[in-house]
């Protein structure tokens, strides 16, 4: 087993994961439609290289580090909406 592969396999699921789970509720479907395709990108790319023991690992990986940050952040702090920043000016 390569542990560089792993290494970077398991970040790459564990950002995407987080980026799912982080989205704003309006752009949610846009983010797992492009969230799916990367992860096709990277079964194919593990695919080619026979990286698929390290892909299987990454991914129970990520989805069990993705579980934690939504366990531990996630419940507590939900994602805002673009609608609620407000802008500060000279005048404000």
């Amino acid at each position: 087993m390569d542990a560089g592969s792993l290494v970077l396999l398991t970040l790459s699921f564990i950002i995407l994961f987080i980026m799912v789970q982080r989205a704003e509720a309006r752009r949610k479907r846009i983010v797992r439609f492009i969230v799916f395709l990367l992860v096709l990108f990277i079964i194919w790319y593990a695919n080619m290289t026979s990286l698929q023991s390290e892909a299987l690992v990454s991914f129970i990986v990520g989805v069990v580090v993705s579980f934690l940050f939504w366990v531990l952040v996630g419940r507590y702090n939900p994602v805002g909406s673009s609608d609620d920043i407000r802008v500060l000016g000279m005048d404000d």
